[in-house]
């Protein structure tokens, strides 16, 4: 069935709901949240949504002018609205390091990590630290990310008594990915390389890496929470690299597809709503828990997946 045909699941929220009816009668003052890639699309609705609800957010982007013209727009709608911006370049890991230390400097707590940012089905292309360019931004970039602000989180956690939550933005493209799941042997491979599972490849470490996390944290005892989802299909720029993808997308798409306010929605639900509340290691879409693929159920996958990746990130 169409997501436009489906109606409320468990949760009592459907693939119709917008991100402000999920959050609706939530306070989040006190809460501070990052948001990567907060400048567009559903990370820009995503960070008006929460600091509606009283959130501080740090939009973390890749170009600091769009992000304060993105934050100069939410502050007009919400006056109230607490909101730093940040510059992120998620495929550069000197980029990830001076954010990181960066928002060190602003000396804030961290409830909320929305790992939101992502390119998709891009050409061929090496990232500046040499590794394929969607497994680096989608996947790599937010590994480092989610490492360096993870001790924050934890502190703040063990501070406030209030549950911390990792929330990464996957996609149901983590089904159609290569034969192996993961190559790691030939994330390089220019000549074995298609654009398509590539990009499940990367959205299926997201769901494998939020898994470990929620794994770690259950046997460390930490009071944060991690958790994947699928936001929908969605009218954005991520389909710029496919002319003929991009041209139906803009027209008949908008007839089919979700709208930024329905496709924030998820993000919005994983990160503060109290149903989630000790919910950890799930795949979510349209609000509500979700089936993911078996490879995306895969706890050795998912841990050579992290050796893989702390390796990348320590080279």
């Amino acid at each position: 069935m169409p997501w436009f045909l489906c109606g409320k699941g468990p949760s009592g929220f459907s693939s119709s709901s917008t991100a402000e009816e999920v959050t609706k009668g939530i306070d989040g003052s006190g809460l501070t949240a990052v948001i990567t890639g907060a400048s567009s699309g559903i990370g820009k609705e995503t960070a008006r949504v929460l600091a509606l609800r009283g959130v501080h957010v740090v939009m973390a982007v890749r170009n600091l002018s769009a992000g304060h013209c993105a934050k100069e727009a939410i502050t007009k709608e919400v006056p109230k609205a607490k909101i730093d911006v940040l510059e992120l370049d998620l495929a550069s890991m000197a980029s990830v390091r001076k954010f990181s230390s960066e928002f060190s400097s602003l000396k804030l707590p961290l409830n909320i990590l929305i790992n939101n940012a992502g390119i998709m089905a891009c050409p061929f292309a090496l990232s500046p630290d040499g590794i394929e360019l969607q497994f680096a931004t989608n996947h790599i970039g937010h590994f480092l990310l989610t490492d360096l602000l993870l001790e924050n989180m934890k502190k703040t956690a063990r501070k406030s008594a209030i549950e911390g939550r990792i929330v990464i933005l996957s996609s149901e493209a983590h089904t159609v990915t290569y034969r192996e799941g993961i190559r790691f042997d030939k994330i390089n491979n220019k000549l074995k390389y298609n654009s398509v599972l590539a990009y499940g490849q990367s959205k299926l470490s997201d769901i494998l890496h939020a898994n470990e996390l929620s794994r770690r944290f259950k046997e460390e005892g930490v009071n944060i929470t991690a958790n994947s989802l699928h936001p929908g299909v969605i009218v954005t720029n991520l389909f710029r690299y496919h002319s003929v993808l991009n041209a139906i997308c803009s027209t008949l798409g908008r007839l089919v597809m979700k709208n930024v306010q329905q496709g924030a929605a998820t993000t919005c639900y994983v990160a503060l709503h109290p149903q989630v509340q000790g919910v950890s290691g799930k795949y979510f879409s349209h609000s509500n828990i979700a089936k993911r693929s078996s490879k995306a159920e895969d706890v050795e996958l998912a841990k050579k997946l992290w050796d893989f990746s702390s390796g990348l990130i320590s080279a």
